[in-house]
């Protein structure tokens, strides 16, 4: 009951015709090297982040033989520090995200919006693209879901708001059905149970803390699981951090960094 336990920052690389893109970026070199400037002391002490130059998404890309630039899209589910950190490694992305998470990450209201969002990641923020959240297409039930410019119609972003109020997940569709990247729509692998949602106590008391919208969280969690009790042979679940899910999608164990023969 007492011993720590683990998370992932659960990123997705897609080479497509359009170049290599993103889909959030985990934690920075900035942020491996500066932690102190870069981060919030609340997160840095209640969290504990592994800081590890060679597990930075760059450093991994890099392994696989492309370069930073190749990078030419980032599709963010939020702004949150350990999914935006990496932004500044890829000066020549376009950066997806939605508007109302821009406009309330900037608006920086509350004190935990101070600690979340962190502006020192945000050199990029002139190549930013939003989206309205009202407008869209529907996609399995979801509604107001939307394609991207310049990316195509295979990778959509999926309106999920709870965590923060712009939070959204990112669908990408394969040759074996879709994956859908939920972001912090949930942390635990258990919560998407159908008949008995489970999650640890203390992601569960996390999850409470970080909120934006209790009642927007609670809902999308329940047409999560209703989403993967109906479509569950089509469409792939991800949390983007649960230690779980990502040693079986990545096929890898969770502290090891990507070797370009298991790409």
């Amino acid at each position: 009951m007492f011993k720590r336990g683990s998370l992932c920052c659960h990123c997705l690389l897609l080479e497509t015709n359009h170049g290599l893109v993103l889909v959030d970026t985990g934690f920075g070199l900035a942020d491996v090297h500066e932690p102190r400037r870069r981060l919030s002391g609340l997160f840095l002490r209640l969290l504990s982040p592994d800081f590890r130059e060679e597990m930075t998404a760059v450093r991994q890309i890099e392994r696989l033989g492309f370069q930073a630039d190749d990078v030419r899209h980032i599709v963010l589910t939020h702004l949150d520090f350990d999914h935006a950190g990496g932004l500044d490694d890829f000066p020549s992305a376009h950066v997806h995200l939605m508007q109302r998470e821009r406009d309330a990450a900037e608006a920086q209201t509350t004190w935990l919006d101070r600690q979340r969002f962190r502006p020192q990641q945000w050199a990029s923020r002139a190549r930013w693209q939003v989206y309205a959240s009202r407008r869209g297409e529907p996609w399995y039930g979801f509604e107001c879901v939307r394609d991207l410019r310049g990316l195509p119609p295979e990778i959509l972003m999926v309106p999920l708001p709870g965590h923060t109020l712009g939070h959204a997940g990112v669908a990408v569709r394969e040759a074996s059905g879709w994956t859908l990247m939920a972001g912090d729509a949930y942390f635990h692998h258990g919560e998407m149970h159908a008949r008995a949602p489970y999650c640890t106590p203390g992601l569960r008391l996390y999850q409470t803390l970080m909120e934006k919208d209790r009642r927007a969280r609670l809902a999308n969690q329940r047409r999560l699981r209703t989403l993967k009790q109906r479509f569950g042979d089509d469409i792939r679940l991800l949390s983007s951090h649960d230690p779980s899910e990502f040693e079986g999608a990545a096929g890898r164990p969770l502290e090891a960094p990507l070797c370009p023969d298991r790409a």
